[in-house]
């Protein structure tokens, strides 16, 4: 499970995805499989959390590695290549950034 620290040395992605309601959950189900297959098993992989806002128009993936590097290989693999071609057609843009936490309030 991922924890939003300050003292969290790892790398932080944030992905956002931009889709109509209508192909929210089949996005939602495609990248549930990819992270029960695939993405959970990859090195470095520390954990991450699902987002759906209520218009059931973005979707936003908080996931944290860690290493940087850990993060693109993963990217890199054919599988995930091959994954995130199908999650493409499922929404009209999505972005992975990677991000440092700054400061945690509990």
């Amino acid at each position: 499970m991922p924890s939003i620290s300050k003292e969290f040395s790892g790398q932080t992605v944030i992905t956002t995805f931009e889709m109509t309601p209508g192909t929210a959950q089949d996005l939602m189900d495609e990248l549930r499989e990819a992270y029960d297959r695939f993405i959970s098993h990859q090195p470095g992989f520390i954990g991450a959390g699902l987002h759906m806002n209520d218009a059931q128009t973005r979707i936003a993936n908080y996931s944290q590695w860690r290493r940087r590097e850990d993060f693109q290989a993963m990217l890199r693999t054919p599988e995930m290549r091959e994954r995130n071609r199908r999650i493409a057609s499922l929404c009209s843009r999505f972005e992975p950034v990677m991000y440092e936490v700054m400061a945690s309030y509990d």
